[in-house]
C-alpha cells in the first residue's frame, strides 16, 4: 500500500501530519553541525520520534495547537538531539563579539544562562545578545534567531517580531555577528511544550550599529544623515511622512504620567547641535532600559512582509533493503543496531512500520492502529491482551504491567499509538509481541480522549457524519446538534477511576468489568448515555460515558440526582439543539466490555466533546 494512502486510511490528518514534518524536518537537515562520536546527523528523523513529539506537543497544548507551533517544537527538539549545540556555539560566539565594543552590563541586564535556570524572563528585564543563526522554521514563514551572550555558556531562541523582517536575508543587518537588546520579552516556558525555553516575539529590539565597520558607515550615511531636527520642524508640510535621523542622546528623563500612562522624556542632539525632545509612552518606556548617551540605535520601520513558500516533495523509495526492513518506503540500506540478545533496534527507524512488517527478533518497534479487542490475559495477574490492526493486519500484543493497569480508559475503535515493542518467535512457531510498562521508549497514547485533537484543525478534517459508515477503521471529528437524548437512554452508574470502565457488583462485593479486580475504594459516579447526534447530512445514535458525557449533559452525575424526576427529563430537554465538536468510533467490534454496562451499546462511541461557542 502506499504510505501516503495508508496514513489517510486510518490516522487521517494526524499522520498526514506527521508525514509532513518528516518531510520538513528532513529536508531541513544537513546544517553544517555534527554530533560529536556519532557523525553526522541523519538526514531523516526517526518516524515514531515525530509521533511521540507531536504527542508531546498534544498533551500539553490541551487546548488547542497550531502546525507552526507543533513545527517549532520538532524543529528544536531534532536540532538539539543531535547537535551539541552549547560547546559549538559558545566557541562560535567567542569569535563573533567584537572585544572592542565591550562595555558594561546595563542595569536591567539579565544573561541566558539565567534565563535557563530560573525558566523566568520578566518584561522589564534587558537582554544584551549577539545573533548567532537565523532561520525559518521548516514549513512556516516564521522567523527564528539564535541568541548568545559574552557571560553565557547557553543560548536561546527569540521567534523574531514581524516588524523586523525586513532586516532579515541577504541585504537585511540582522546578520551572525550582530549585536542586539532586547526588552519586553516574555519566556514561552519549557513545561509548555518542546522542553526547551524560547523567547516570544517582542516590538522592543534595538539592533545596534558600528560606525568603524564599512557597511554600517554607509546604512547611516545613506538613511539616517538626510534630516535633521530643524528640517523637520520647519517642513510642516510633511508631517505625515516617517523621517530617520543620526543622533546622540543627552539625557533621559521621567515625566509625570498622563491619565494614568507611564511616560519617559529622551532628549536627543543632532549634529547641528539642535535638540529634541522624544516621548515614549504606556510599554515604549520600556525601550529607555536599552539605551545609553554613547550609542546609535536603529529602529526598523515594517516594511511589507516577504512570504516564504514552501512545497513538501515525498521522499521516493527505491534501491536495496534489508530482509527485516518494510518494503514500501526504504530508499536505501538503513543500519540498525543489535542488543545484546540480537534483535534489531527499530527506535531510530526513519519509517512507520505496519503490522505486516513484524517478524522474530525486533525490538523499539512502534506502531499505530485501531484497537479491535482489549481484556485482561486472567482473574490474576498484570498482563493484558490488546488487539490492533492497521491497514495491513491485526496484531495480538501483550502488555505487561508493574502493577495494576495505568493506561487510563481504553476501548474498541480507539486509535492509539504504542512504542517499545518487543516480537518473539515462540516454540510454536507463533509470533509473540510484548509491551512492557516503564522500559526505556515505552510510551502508548490514546490519541481518540485527546483534548486537542479537537481543537487542532491541522491534526484532524472535519467529516459529515454520512462518512461514517464509509470509514470506520478511525476515530472521526464531526461538528453536530444535539438530536434527541431522554432520561430512559441515562444511567449514572460506579466507575473505576484507574481505566474508567463500569464497577459490577459479583458475589457480594464490588468489582471492576474491566480490570477484574475487588474495587473496595478508587470508583466514582459516572454517566453512561445514549444520544442521537446530527448534522445536515444525517442522524447517528451514539453512546459516550465519563467526562465526555458530562460534557453534554453540562452537569455532574451528583448534580443530577439531586434534581426530582421531573426536572431531569425538562432539563435533559433543554439540552436538545445545543451544537458540538465531538471525536467519534466506531465499536462494532466490542468484545471487552470496557468502559460500559453489559447491555447491547450502539455502533458509535463519542469519545471526546466540546461544546461549540
Amino acid at each position: 500500500m502506499d504510505p501516503a494512502a495508508a496514513a489517510s486510511a486510518d490516522g487521517g490528518a494526524f499522520l498526514e501530519f506527521v508525514d509532513y514534518a518528516v518531510s520538513m524536518l528532513s529536508s531541513s537537515g544537513g546544517d553544517g553541525y555534527e554530533s560529536p562520536g556519532d557523525g553526522p546527523a541523519p538526514a531523516r528523523p526517526p518516524w515514531g520520534w515525530v509521533v511521540a513529539q507531536v504527542l508531546k506537543s498534544c498533551c500539553a497544548y490541551s487546548s488547542g495547537v497550531t502546525a507552526a507551533i507543533m513545527l517549532s517544537d520538532l524543529f528544536q527538539s531534532w536540532t538539539e538531539q543531535h547537535k551539541s549545540l552549547t560547546s559549538k556555539r559558545k566557541v562560535e560566539l567567542t569569535k563573533l563579539i567584537n572585544t572592542r565594543n565591550k562595555r558594561r552590563r546595563l542595569p536591567n541586564t539579565v544573561t541566558i544562562d539565567s534565563i535557563h535556570e530560573k525558566n523566568f524572563l520578566s518584561p522589564k528585564s534587558v537582554l544584551e545578545a549577539v545573533l548567532i543563526d537565523a532561520f525559518v522554521l521548516p514549513g512556516t514563514n516564521i522567523y527564528m534567531l539564535t541568541l548568545g551572550d559574552m557571560w553565557s555558556a547557553s543560548t536561546i531562541d527569540l521567534y523574531l517580531h514581524r516588524r523586523y523582517y525586513d532586516c532579515i536575508g541577504q541585504y537585511g543587518i540582522l546578520k551572525k555577528g550582530r549585536e542586539v537588546m532586547l526588552t519586553g520579552c516574555c519566556l514561552r516556558t519549557a513545561m509548555e511544550g518542546s522542553g526547551h525555553a524560547r523567547i516570544l516575539p517582542t516590538e522592543y529590539m534595538v539592533i545596534l550599529l558600528d560606525e568603524d565597520q564599512d557597511e554600517d558607515a554607509m546604512l547611516l550615511a545613506a538613511q539616517f544623515c538626510t534630516y535633521s531636527f530643524s528640517s523637520m520642524i520647519l517642513d510642516e508640510s510633511r508631517n505625515d511622512v516617517p523621517y530617520s535621523f543620526y543622533a546622540r542622546i543627552e539625557k533621559i528623563e521621567s515625566l509625570e504620567p498622563f491619565r494614568g500612562t507611564e511616560r519617559k522624556q529622551i532628549v536627543l542632539v543632532d549634529n547641528d547641535d539642535a535638540k529634541m525632545n522624544f516621548i515614549l509612552w504606556g510599554e515604549q518606556v520600556l525601550l529607555a532600559n536599552l539605551f545609553s548617551a554613547t550609542q546609535v540605535y536603529m529602529v526598523p520601520i515594517a516594511q511589507q512582509e516577504e512570504q516564504v513558500p514552501f512545497t513538501p516533495t515525498q521522499m521516493k523509495s527505491q534501491g536495496p533493503r534489508l530482509s527485516c526492513l518494510p518494503t514500501d518506503n526504504v530508499a536505501s540500506q538503513v543500519t540498525l543496531p543489535r542488543d545484546l540478545h540480537g534483535s534489531v533496534d527499530f527506535s531510530k527507524y526513519p519509517f512507520r512500520v505496519y503490522v505486516s512488517d513484524l517478524h522474530d527478533k525486533m525490538v523499539g518497534v512502534c506502531l499505530f492502529g485501531t484497537i479491535t479487542s482489549v481484556c485482561k490475559a486472567s482473574t490474576s495477574g498484570t498482563a493484558f491482551y490488546l488487539e490492533l490492526v492497521d491497514t495491513t493486519r491485526v496484531v495480538l500484543i501483550k502488555l505487561i504491567f508493574i502493577g495494576p493497569w495505568s493506561l487510563g480508559r481504553v476501548g474498541v475503535g480507539h486509535m492509539v499509538y504504542i512504542s517499545g515493542l518487543a516480537c518473539t518467535m515462540s516454540l510454536t512457531n507463533i509470533l509473540e509481541v510484548t509491551w512492557r510498562e516503564k522500559e526505556p521508549g515505552s510510551l502508548f497514547v490514546n490519541l481518540s480522549l485527546l483534548p486537542a485533537l479537537l481543537n487542532s484543525s491541522c491534526l484532524h478534517n472535519l467529516a459529515p457524519l454520512s462518512d461514517l459508515p464509509r470509514l470506520t477503521n478511525r476515530t472521526h471529528v464531526c461538528r453536530v446538534r444535539l438530536d434527541h437524548i431522554d432520561c430512559n437512554s441515562l444511567k449514572v452508574l460506579l466507575f473505576h477511576n484507574i481505566c474508567g470502565c463500569v464497577v459490577n457488583e459479583h458475589s457480594g462485593e464490588l468489582q471492576c468489568s474491566f480490570c477484574k479486580v475487588a474495587c473496595h475504594s478508587g470508583f466514582a459516579h459516572g454517566f453512561q448515555l445514549h444520544l442521537t447526534i446530527a448534522d445536515d447530512s444525517a442522524k447517528v445514535f451514539a453512546w459516550c460515558v465519563g467526562q465526555t458525557a458530562i460534557e453534554f449533559l453540562q452537569i455532574s452525575p451528583d448534580e443530577y440526582l439531586e434534581l426530582p424526576e421531573d426536572e431531569r427529563a425538562m432539563y435533559l430537554y433543554t439540552l436538545q439543539n445545543e451544537s458540538f465538536m465531538v471525536a467519534i468510533a466506531n465499536t462494532s467490534k466490542r468484545v471487552d466490555g470496557c468502559g460500559a454496562s453489559d447491555e447491547a451499546l450502539p455502533v458509535w462511541e463519542i469519545t471526546r466533546a466540546q461544546k461549540c461557542e
